[in-house]
């Protein structure tokens, strides 16, 4: 069985060799949910990647996810298969997953993932430190290439979700990818160790624009030396729109994801997004039909109502095979900005996540880049799987199943 999805996740990786829209130091990765027209031939997709990774890992590879799941003959099959096959050749394998994610994982794929060999897993509360989550996705290799993206360790992020994630070889980025992991992973180790996990920064550090590309992340005050706010910055980028900005998204809202009732006021990213509407800019947000919940529906219509500002919803069709849990949906966490800045990223846009939760996010000032990740917003946005948010319509709550 194992030699089976062994030799049809390299059969994948030949026949996806062609696919590869990229740009020096970066190169655009999306799942596209299946059964929809949201295919782009020239995008690889994250099973490719990741596998391709691990077979080329020489010493490390770290990992860190909110929370893993799988299903046999699925698609993180061959992706443990590749992640096995790097440990057996005595690569040192580190894998950082946030003690939340307990609750949402499946723990045969958990029982997997522990039996690498020469793999070390760790479990980690975040909310000891920032007081949130481990809520990005990333993985680091000999820390010299990195991947980032919206795609949890889910089967079903790489087959029923649209998701966007960025293959890294820069090496600065890569090695700031590594920072952060090494300062979570020793976070870890003092919390387990009883101690206090020392606050790296008491003042908000600003990003390097002078960069072509550059990451950010949250929440600021355990970013590693070199790294900037993401908070900060996604106001910053957006002040600097002229005339029109994409936006795709999981949930959107002036609220803090809270287990609080009603949950705390969160205005920062709102805020700007207004001004820029103000300004002239045009700004077109899509979010996900899971978001259609109140009150997140109501500031949704307090947006649609604006000059400049159009919202549309993303419903993907259940699958033929029946419904799934937490699946066919929006998940993907994407800005273009005048055809010349692109923003890929693991944050959901409200409070909780730019602010108290290990996230990252890549800004890249790049035309082509920009460009294409435009189009795939653009792809989406015209497709019959969105449409224009209705005002004056009651929308239905969410299905429970469908979790953040």
């Amino acid at each position: 069985m194992r030699f089976r999805f062994l030799c049809l996740c390299m059969l994948g990786l030949s026949l996806n060799a062609h696919a590869a829209f990229s740009i020096p130091g970066f190169e655009l990765v999306q799942t596209a949910p299946v059964e929809t027209s949201l295919n782009n031939p020239d995008l690889a997709d994250p099973v490719t990647i990741w596998c391709q990774q691990f077979d080329a890992a020489k010493t490390t590879i770290d990992i860190a996810q909110f929370y893993v799941t799988g299903e046999a003959g699925e698609p993180l099959e061959p992706v443990l298969e590749h992640l096995r096959k790097a440990g057996e050749r005595g690569v040192k394998i580190r894998f950082l997953m946030d003690q939340h994610g307990l609750r949402m994982s499946n723990e045969a794929t958990l029982t997997a993932i522990k039996s690498i060999p020469n793999l070390n897993f760790q479990l980690i509360d975040f909310g000891k430190i920032g007081g949130g989550i481990i809520h990005a996705k990333y993985i680091v290799v000999d820390g010299k290439s990195a991947f980032v993206g919206s795609q949890n360790f889910d089967w079903r992020a790489l087959k029923h979700i649209h998701e966007t994630g960025l293959l890294i070889s820069d090496s600065k980025v890569a090695a700031q990818v590594q920072a952060i992991f090494n300062v979570d992973w020793q976070a870890q180790q003092l919390l387990a160790e009883g101690k206090p996990v020392p606050v790296l920064n008491q003042q908000v550090v600003a990003a390097d624009e002078s960069q072509s590309a550059y990451l950010v992340s949250s929440p600021n005050a355990y970013n590693p030396a070199g790294v900037g706010d993401s908070e900060t910055e996604l106001p910053k980028l957006l002040a600097k729109a002229q005339q029109e900005v994409y936006i795709t998204v999981m949930t959107y809202a002036p609220l803090s994801y809270s287990v609080k009732k009603p949950a705390p006021y969160y205005a920062v990213i709102d805020d700007a997004l207004r001004a820029a509407a103000q300004r002239g800019v045009k700004i077109h947000l899509m979010i996900s039909a899971w978001n259609t919940g109140k009150p997140y529906i109501d500031y949704l219509k307090s947006l649609q109502v604006l000059p400049n500002i159009d919202v549309k919803v993303v419903t993907i069709p259940e699958a033929k095979q029946g419904f799934i849990p937490f699946a066919r949906t929006l998940h993907s966490k994407t800005m273009e900005i005048d055809g010349k800045i692109a923003w890929i990223g693991t944050s959901n846009w409200e409070g909780g996540y730019m602010n108290t939760s290990r996230n990252l996010e890549l800004v890249i000032q790049n035309p082509a880049m920009a460009k294409r990740l435009g189009e795939l917003q653009r792809q989406l946005w015209n497709s019959p799987y969105a449409a224009a948010l209705d005002i004056n319509k009651t929308y239905p709550k969410p299905h429970p199943a469908t979790a953040k």
